[in-house]
């Protein structure tokens, strides 16, 4: 594994890389995929435990969010859980289920970060700027940055870092703890936010992401019993 000089390295390329504007046509939108991940520990015959990471891509209609399609990937996790760099261990897997998608979509929404991050460059940046594709992190923990809180059911408000605009806290539904929504890579802030907020139905997360979480553990508990 490389140092974390180098890896933060890594991150600060990837940010300056990352593009926040709006490269995508809200018209022309059709296709939204959302990926989360589920681990697991695999034993093998020598009883070696050995992490694994399952990544979910769903493919969902837009606006309809009707389900299409999914793929998946299953990994050995072979990166330490360390905050700030949750990218090296978890994206490779995203990436290796996107490839095997039938359909492409047009924005990807992942379950992690975007440039509301240390260096600006978290999960979303990262799958977005080496996939090149247009993508939003949907967060449940603030990672840095601080903005009001919002009280309100479809309540936002700007989270700031460094004193850059990096993010929205989203009060999604009543009863529930705001979502950290921030563009990844191709998407502006205020389109995330409104984007993230037309996906969201009767469930607290946005349909792309909630789904793919259902599709992960789904996938990990058939894993499991098999």
């Amino acid at each position: 594994m490389k140092n974390t000089d180098e890896l933060y390295s890594i991150q600060k390329e990837i940010a300056s890389k990352a593009i926040i504007a709006d490269q995508l046509s809200l018209k022309e939108l059709k296709i939204i995929a959302g990926a989360d991940q589920a681990f697991f520990y695999e034993s093998n015959k020598n009883i070696v435990r050995q992490e694994k990471i399952i990544s979910a891509v769903v493919i969902l209609e837009y606006p309809s969010m009707k389900f299409i399609d999914y793929s998946y990937s299953v990994m050995p996790v072979d990166f330490p859980y360390i905050p700030g760099l949750l990218s090296f261990r978890e994206a490779p897997a995203i990436i290796k289920a996107f490839h095997t998608l039938k359909n492409k979509p047009d924005l990807l929404v992942i379950d992690g970060c975007g440039i509301n991050h240390p260096r600006f460059a978290g999960l979303a940046t990262h799958v977005g700027v080496t996939l090149n594709i247009a993508t939003i992190g949907v967060a449940k923990n603030l990672l840095c940055g601080n903005g009001e809180v919002p009280m309100k059911e479809g309540e936002a408000h700007v989270i700031k870092y460094k004193n850059r605009e990096i993010g929205y806290y989203l009060k999604s539904k009543k009863g529930c703890k705001p979502l950290i929504i921030a563009p990844g890579h191709k998407v502006s802030l205020k389109t995330s936010l409104w984007l993230i907020k037309d996906c969201i139905r009767k469930h607290k997360l946005p349909e792309p992401t909630r789904i793919a979480h259902l599709c992960a553990n789904k996938i990990k508990s058939l894993i499991k019993v098999s």
